[in-house]
């Protein structure tokens, strides 16, 4: 099994669509001789050439709104956005365009959109190249939304999300792009909407997306030599979500701690918390505990930063709350 990194698992998902289907092309800012703000799609330009792999302007509105156009008409585009801030400029042609077209034509019209984006702090942006926005367009009937957290799952879902007829929100995190793992030599397809379990454990369901995951399982290693045994659940798909298998794993360990690096106010944890209340609420042992960020823009300071975001620290405070520590 060959050693991938996540960003490399990215490419090599859009690298073998587009091989294999001509109606695959991607698009966005500075994606072809550049390579993109973030190197993924590196090397790209020389294989399939300037009308598969497009340079676009700087208009976010214009690059989805293309997309939409190039999708509706029977090609299958994956656009980026350069960093997921900058969705909010996109948000009528996301929002009122591509999520509705498929419904308002009565299943007439498909719109196979990929929408590529990532953000994340970590490595100082700012406020405004690092905020996570996953929850706002799980909010939004016709999107689906897909947050992989390693390069096995980004590789397989990015691969089901180019060949979904709906359009599908692909976040991706930033500090998560150097991590490597070994990968299945053959392309996997991962279907969209079922969750992994990343760690098996019995005390305490540890429900973590993006980056947070990885602070999860150092958490869940941690809570192990105090004597707590740890799930690690991740969604995968915030939208459709597996609720079947949320709800069996909270079951099974009765405590559940949501973690994400969002903004714990009206954060996709909240959703979580409330599937997990309405369905397995009389097999909880203690109240559902959320870690978030703290509700403030993201600061540029270093220390500063790392006071407002969660890490394995705070998953574990949580693990402890939850258990009685």
């Amino acid at each position: 099994m060959p050693e991938l990194s996540y960003r490399e698992a990215v490419r090599d998902a859009l690298s073998h669509a587009m091989r294999e289907d001509d109606d695959v092309f991607i698009m966005g800012e500075d994606i072809a001789e550049m390579g993109g703000s973030m190197g993924v799609t590196a090397g790209m330009l020389d294989e399939f050439g300037p009308d598969r792999v497009r340079n676009t302007p700087i208009s976010e509105m214009a690059i989805v709104g293309a997309g939409i156009g190039a999708a509706i008409q029977g090609m299958r585009p994956v656009v980026e956005v350069m960093y997921e801030d900058f969705t909010t400029l996109a948000m009528e042609q996301i929002v009122n365009q591509a999520a509705k077209h498929r419904s308002m034509s009565g299943g007439q019209l498909k719109v196979p959109l990929t929408i590529r984006t990532q953000g994340g702090a970590g490595w100082s942006p700012g406020a405004q190249h690092a905020q996570q926005l996953e929850g706002w367009f799980v909010h939004v009937p016709g999107l689906k939304v897909v947050f992989a957290s390693t390069p096995t799952d980004v590789r397989g879902l990015l691969w089901s999300a180019i060949y979904d007829d709906n359009p599908v929100m692909f976040f991706e995190h930033r500090t998560l792009y150097g991590i490597k793992e070994e990968v299945p030599d053959d392309l996997e397809p991962i279907p969209i909407g079922k969750a992994r379990v990343h760690r098996e454990g019995e005390d305490v369901t540890v429900v973590a997306t993006g980056r947070l995951v990885h602070e999860a399982l150092a958490a869940a290693q941690e809570a192990e030599g105090e004597g707590v045994s740890v799930e690690v659940f991740d969604p995968r798909t915030l939208q459709p979500l597996d609720e079947d298998g949320l709800v069996a794993s909270v079951k099974k360990t009765n405590r559940c701690v949501v973690a994400h690096e969002a903004v714990t106010r009206m954060g996709f944890g909240a959703e979580i918390a409330a599937v997990v209340q309405e369905k397995a609420f009389d097999w909880l042992d203690a109240p559902i505990e959320r870690v978030g960020a703290k509700f403030a823009p993201l600061p540029f300071a270093p220390v500063m930063e790392d006071y407002v975001v969660p890490d394995a620290a705070d998953v574990l405070e949580a693990i402890r709350r939850t258990v009685g520590r």
